[in-house]
Order: structure tokens, then C-alpha cells, then sequence
């Protein structure tokens, strides 16, 4: 019955250190995406901007 116990708390201990790092990889991809979309909107503002009229004549 020890041995049971013991098993089940290795596995515990695992899951909880492979979520814990699931859980930083994901805060990390969030954190990209959230900058990309920042760009992305920077980007697009620029593009859908008027144009300017003393860049046309230079």
C-alpha cells in the first residue's frame, strides 16, 4: 500500500512541474502574440493612413 502511495505522489509531483512548465511556455507564447498583434495594428494603421502629400513631391 506504501509503495502505491509513494507511486502516486512521484506522479503528482511530475504533473504539477510539467504543468507549472506548460503553463510558463504559454504565458510566453502570450506575450508574443500579444506583440505581434501590436505591430500588426501599428502596421495596418500606417498603411490605411492618409497618404502624405510632401512625400509625394519629393
Amino acid at each position: 500500500m506504501e509503495k502505491r502511495i509513494i507511486e502516486l505522489e512521484t506522479r503528482v509531483a511530475f504533473q504539477e512541474q510539467a504543468l507549472a512548465e506548460l503553463n510558463e511556455a504559454l504565458i510566453g507564447q502570450q506575450r508574443q502574440l500579444d506583440r505581434l498583434q501590436s505591430t500588426l495594428d501599428a502596421a495596418l494603421r500606417q498603411l490605411l493612413a492618409p497618404a502624405d502629400p510632401n512625400l509625394e513631391s519629393a
